[in-house]
């Protein structure tokens, strides 16, 4: 087994790196007091690439292989995860969904725009009475002769107010359950088609999260993205690559929070000497820098897995289950190591503590991805 990174990997590894220490991480705090979605951050993604990182260069990509996207993603989360959440579902939800299902001329007329960050995307499938059960949803496609009118509500939609260009499942056949479900691709200023209110958040404050509302919306059928009843099926799919950045982002976040402890307990004196010398701060620095090693490993196990071209529905699953999860042991440890300056704005890890929170719900919850996990282990439909 050779577990060293190539050399474009680690170059894109430094690349993001110092991205995310000299231009995200001396704003981060600044963009999530105000509650401010980080344009300025986000066009400077763009030019270097990381909105298209995973696609072709015919289609305006990096061509990065997905490894190389989830150090990508890990980087900028240890800076702040808001920035992070824009890219992973930039990437891997809308964008994604485009490249997995979209015919050449979908592809032709989207990803460019996308991957060149001169649009961002969304992704539709929450809605205020769907989640884990996303064949609940409501937001209907009614066939005619011109193609579709949809109608409906998206919830908790990453981007939602600030994307270009959005795919949403709907309804098509409501005798069909889940297997009735269509993808569309729309773009915005549609008649009809518009955000909603957005959501006061826990954490990701500079994460963009708002509904989707659909009025009547008329669309062509080439904005059918993949086969009439398909959309489903392409969005588990999707999501088997999507799980996989919210293992890097929690990762990145947790390795952030990680990394102000150890700073903090070699300046924080007590007792006379750095607390980093007692054998309790020390014991609980070892253990969580053992568990985020633990998940960045399996988040790269599914990464390289899914370049291989292999199912990763149960990686993916693993990656994600155990890397939020770990994520959140991490950052509460963070805040203790801190003490009470923990639990105050004056440092990181309380901000790494309220985004982390949302890696354990996002892309499904880690309840779902338990029952995931276990039917593909008893081989179960």
């Amino acid at each position: 087994m050779d577990f060293a990174l190539t050399e474009e990997q680690r170059l894109v590894r430094q690349t993001a790196r110092e991205f995310a220490e000299g231009e995200i991480a001396p704003v981060a705090a600044r963009f999530n007091e105000a509650g401010e979605f980080p344009w300025e951050i986000v066009r400077k993604l763009g030019e270097l690439g990381f909105l298209g990182a995973i696609f072709p260069p015919e289609y305006g990509g990096a061509g990065l292989d997905s490894v190389s996207y989830v150090l990508l993603v890990e980087e900028i989360a240890r800076a702040d995860g808001s920035i992070a959440l824009t890219v992973a579902a930039h990437n891997s939800l809308c964008s994604g969904h485009i490249y997995l299902a979209g015919t050449e001329a979908q592809r032709q007329k989207y990803l460019p725009r996308l991957a060149r960050g001169e649009a961002l995307g969304a992704w539709g499938i929450t809605e205020p009475g769907s989640g884990s059960d996303a064949s609940a949803m409501k937001t209907t496609a009614v066939e005619d002769d011109a193609g579709f009118i949809l109608n409906g509500t998206k919830a908790f939609i990453t981007n939602g107010s600030v994307a270009e260009i959005a795919v949403v499942m709907a309804v098509t056949d409501p005798a069909r359950a889940a297997k009735g479900i269509s993808a569309f691709v729309l773009e915005r200023g549609a008649p009809g088609f518009r955000p909603g209110g957005t959501y006061q958040k826990l954490g990701l404050h500079a994460s963009d999260t708002a509904e989707l509302i659909l009025d009547n919306v008329r669309v062509s059928r080439e904005q059918l993205l993949g086969q009439l009843h398909g959309g489903f099926v392409d969005t588990l799919k999707v999501l088997d690559g999507g799980r996989i950045s919210i293992a890097a982002m929690a990762v990145g976040l947790a390795q952030g929070a990680l990394d102000a402890s150890v700073t903090y307990a070699r300046e924080r004196h007590a007792f006379g000497q750095p607390i980093g010398h007692f054998q309790g701060i020390q014991g609980m620095l070892a253990e969580l820098a053992t568990e985020i090693e633990a998940a960045r490993l399996l988040t790269l196990r599914a990464a390289y897995l899914k370049d291989q071209g292999r199912g990763i529905r149960l990686e993916s699953s693993m990656a994600k289950l155990f890397a939020s999860e770990v994520g959140m042991k991490v950052t509460t440890k963070a805040i203790q190591i801190h003490g009470g300056y923990g639990y105050t704005r004056e440092f990181p890890v309380e901000r790494h503590f309220r985004d982390v929170k949302l890696c354990e719900i996002g892309e499904g919850t880690s309840e779902i991805q338990r029952l995931i996990i276990a039917r593909q282990i008893l081989q179960l439909t």
